[in-house]
Protein backbone atom coordinates (compact mmCIF):
# COMPACT_ATOMS: atom_id res chain seq x y z
CA UNK A 1 0.00 0.00 0.00
CA UNK A 2 1.45 3.10 -0.80
CA UNK A 3 2.60 5.83 2.34
CA UNK A 4 0.59 8.53 0.40
CA UNK A 5 -3.25 9.56 0.45
CA UNK A 6 -5.08 8.76 -3.03
CA UNK A 7 -7.71 10.72 -4.60
CA UNK A 8 -11.35 9.06 -4.64
CA UNK A 9 -12.79 7.89 -7.74
CA UNK A 10 -15.64 10.69 -7.85
CA UNK A 11 -15.71 13.62 -5.91
CA UNK A 12 -18.51 14.39 -3.80
CA UNK A 13 -20.70 17.03 -4.99
CA UNK A 14 -22.59 17.36 -8.27
CA UNK A 15 -20.70 16.50 -11.58
CA UNK A 16 -19.14 19.09 -14.63
CA UNK A 17 -22.27 17.29 -16.68
CA UNK A 18 -24.95 18.13 -13.96
CA UNK A 19 -23.84 21.84 -13.85
CA UNK A 20 -23.64 22.53 -17.46
CA UNK A 21 -27.51 20.57 -18.38
CA UNK A 22 -28.74 22.26 -15.60
CA UNK A 23 -27.80 25.78 -16.07
CA UNK A 24 -29.14 24.85 -19.77
CA UNK A 25 -32.45 24.28 -18.60
CA UNK A 26 -32.30 27.75 -16.61
CA UNK A 27 -30.96 29.36 -19.52
CA UNK A 28 -33.86 27.62 -21.90
CA UNK A 29 -36.40 28.65 -18.91
CA UNK A 30 -35.25 32.16 -18.95
CA UNK A 31 -35.42 32.12 -22.95
CA UNK A 32 -39.07 31.00 -23.21
CA UNK A 33 -40.24 33.50 -20.81
CA UNK A 34 -38.82 36.31 -22.43
CA UNK A 35 -40.87 35.12 -25.31
CA UNK A 36 -44.04 34.86 -23.34
CA UNK A 37 -46.67 37.48 -24.21
CA UNK A 38 -46.43 38.63 -20.78
CA UNK A 39 -43.15 40.34 -21.48
CA UNK A 40 -45.65 43.19 -23.17
CA UNK A 41 -46.91 43.74 -19.88
CA UNK A 42 -45.48 44.72 -16.11
CA UNK A 43 -46.91 42.87 -13.11
CA UNK A 44 -49.81 45.37 -12.38
CA UNK A 45 -51.18 45.16 -15.81
CA UNK A 46 -49.70 48.40 -17.38
CA UNK A 47 -48.06 47.56 -21.04
CA UNK A 48 -44.34 47.25 -20.65
CA UNK A 49 -41.54 49.59 -20.93
CA UNK A 50 -41.32 48.33 -24.22
CA UNK A 51 -44.52 48.71 -25.49
CA UNK A 52 -44.86 52.11 -23.92
CA UNK A 53 -41.75 52.95 -25.43
CA UNK A 54 -43.19 51.60 -29.17
CA UNK A 55 -46.54 53.43 -28.78
CA UNK A 56 -44.48 56.85 -28.18
CA UNK A 57 -42.35 56.19 -31.25
CA UNK A 58 -45.39 55.27 -33.44
CA UNK A 59 -47.35 59.06 -32.01
CA UNK A 60 -44.05 60.59 -32.99
CA UNK A 61 -44.04 59.35 -36.39
CA UNK A 62 -47.88 59.66 -37.00
CA UNK A 63 -47.18 63.63 -36.28
CA UNK A 64 -44.03 63.50 -38.12
CA UNK A 65 -46.42 62.49 -41.31
CA UNK A 66 -48.86 64.97 -39.99
CA UNK A 67 -45.97 67.38 -40.73
CA UNK A 68 -45.46 66.32 -43.93
CA UNK A 69 -49.16 66.35 -44.92
CA UNK A 70 -49.23 69.49 -43.58
CA UNK A 71 -46.32 70.88 -45.89
CA UNK A 72 -47.22 69.14 -49.04
CA UNK A 73 -50.97 70.47 -48.65
CA UNK A 74 -49.97 73.60 -48.11
CA UNK A 75 -47.55 73.06 -51.01
CA UNK A 76 -48.27 70.79 -53.73
CA UNK A 77 -45.28 71.62 -55.83
CA UNK A 78 -43.08 69.97 -53.23
CA UNK A 79 -44.69 66.62 -53.74
CA UNK A 80 -42.04 65.15 -56.64
CA UNK A 81 -39.11 65.92 -53.67
CA UNK A 82 -41.19 65.35 -50.53
CA UNK A 83 -43.23 62.22 -51.29
CA UNK A 84 -40.55 59.61 -50.88
CA UNK A 85 -39.66 60.68 -47.78
CA UNK A 86 -43.09 61.05 -46.70
CA UNK A 87 -43.56 57.29 -47.79
CA UNK A 88 -40.58 55.86 -45.62
CA UNK A 89 -42.52 57.90 -42.27
CA UNK A 90 -45.61 56.16 -43.46
CA UNK A 91 -43.71 52.60 -42.97
CA UNK A 92 -41.92 53.62 -39.61
CA UNK A 93 -45.71 54.41 -38.71
CA UNK A 94 -46.39 50.96 -40.01
CA UNK A 95 -43.06 49.69 -38.42
CA UNK A 96 -44.06 50.75 -35.05
CA UNK A 97 -48.17 50.35 -35.07
CA UNK A 98 -47.34 46.35 -36.45
CA UNK A 99 -44.66 45.99 -33.60
CA UNK A 100 -47.40 47.17 -30.67
CA UNK A 101 -49.86 45.13 -32.58
CA UNK A 102 -51.60 48.27 -33.97
CA UNK A 103 -52.86 49.47 -30.27
CA UNK A 104 -51.08 52.57 -29.81
CA UNK A 105 -53.32 54.96 -27.59
CA UNK A 106 -51.96 58.04 -26.93
CA UNK A 107 -50.29 58.09 -23.35
CA UNK A 108 -51.47 61.46 -22.63
CA UNK A 109 -54.15 62.58 -24.84
CA UNK A 110 -57.46 62.14 -23.17
CA UNK A 111 -60.28 60.09 -25.53
CA UNK A 112 -63.16 62.41 -26.47
CA UNK A 113 -66.88 62.19 -25.27
CA UNK A 114 -67.31 59.96 -28.33
CA UNK A 115 -64.73 57.34 -26.87
CA UNK A 116 -62.68 58.46 -29.80
CA UNK A 117 -59.03 59.65 -29.48
CA UNK A 118 -59.31 62.95 -30.32
CA UNK A 119 -57.69 64.41 -33.46
CA UNK A 120 -54.43 66.05 -33.02
CA UNK A 121 -54.13 69.75 -34.92
CA UNK A 122 -52.76 70.40 -38.10
CA UNK A 123 -49.06 71.77 -38.04
CA UNK A 124 -48.91 75.45 -38.90
CA UNK A 125 -46.62 75.81 -42.31
CA UNK A 126 -44.76 78.26 -43.40
CA UNK A 127 -46.21 79.82 -46.61
CA UNK A 128 -42.78 79.76 -47.84
CA UNK A 129 -41.92 76.55 -49.24
CA UNK A 130 -37.81 76.77 -48.74
CA UNK A 131 -39.00 77.61 -44.78
CA UNK A 132 -41.77 74.73 -44.99
CA UNK A 133 -39.07 72.19 -45.80
CA UNK A 134 -36.44 73.55 -43.49
CA UNK A 135 -38.82 73.49 -40.65
CA UNK A 136 -39.70 69.81 -41.68
CA UNK A 137 -35.81 69.24 -41.67
CA UNK A 138 -35.45 70.67 -38.05
CA UNK A 139 -38.43 68.42 -37.07
CA UNK A 140 -36.96 65.04 -38.62
CA UNK A 141 -34.09 65.89 -36.85
CA UNK A 142 -35.17 66.62 -33.48
CA UNK A 143 -37.18 63.71 -33.53
CA UNK A 144 -33.93 61.46 -34.88
CA UNK A 145 -31.92 62.80 -31.49
CA UNK A 146 -34.68 61.86 -29.58
CA UNK A 147 -34.51 58.75 -30.54
CA UNK A 148 -30.60 58.21 -30.30
CA UNK A 149 -31.12 58.96 -27.00
CA UNK A 150 -33.73 56.79 -25.99
CA UNK A 151 -31.53 53.77 -27.54
CA UNK A 152 -29.46 54.14 -24.31
CA UNK A 153 -32.44 52.44 -22.35
CA UNK A 154 -34.26 50.22 -25.07
CA UNK A 155 -34.44 46.83 -25.69
CA UNK A 156 -33.07 45.05 -28.05
CA UNK A 157 -35.46 44.66 -30.73
CA UNK A 158 -36.84 48.57 -30.15
CA UNK A 159 -32.91 49.41 -29.81
CA UNK A 160 -32.95 48.04 -33.38
CA UNK A 161 -36.00 49.46 -34.81
CA UNK A 162 -35.65 52.89 -33.33
CA UNK A 163 -31.71 52.98 -34.30
CA UNK A 164 -33.04 52.36 -37.87
CA UNK A 165 -35.61 54.78 -37.84
CA UNK A 166 -33.24 57.45 -36.19
CA UNK A 167 -30.72 56.85 -38.96
CA UNK A 168 -33.76 56.79 -41.70
CA UNK A 169 -34.69 60.58 -39.95
CA UNK A 170 -31.44 61.75 -40.04
CA UNK A 171 -30.98 60.98 -43.93
CA UNK A 172 -33.92 62.38 -44.36
CA UNK A 173 -33.03 65.81 -42.71
CA UNK A 174 -30.15 66.01 -44.71
CA UNK A 175 -31.77 65.04 -47.88
CA UNK A 176 -34.41 68.28 -47.20
CA UNK A 177 -31.44 70.77 -46.41
CA UNK A 178 -29.03 69.23 -49.09
CA UNK A 179 -30.69 70.75 -51.92
CA UNK A 180 -31.34 74.20 -49.86
CA UNK A 181 -27.80 74.54 -49.77
CA UNK A 182 -26.52 73.52 -53.69
CA UNK A 183 -29.04 76.58 -54.43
Amino acid sequence: MPSYRTAPRSRPGPRRRSLLAGAAGVASAALLAGCSDSADSDADGRPSAARRLRAAAAKDSRELLRRYDAVLAAHPSLDGRLGPLRGEVKRHVEAFEKSTGGNTPSPTAPASPSGAPPKAPTPRVSTDPKTAVRDLAEAERELADRRGKALLDAPAEEGRLLASVAAAGAAHAYLLTEKEDDK
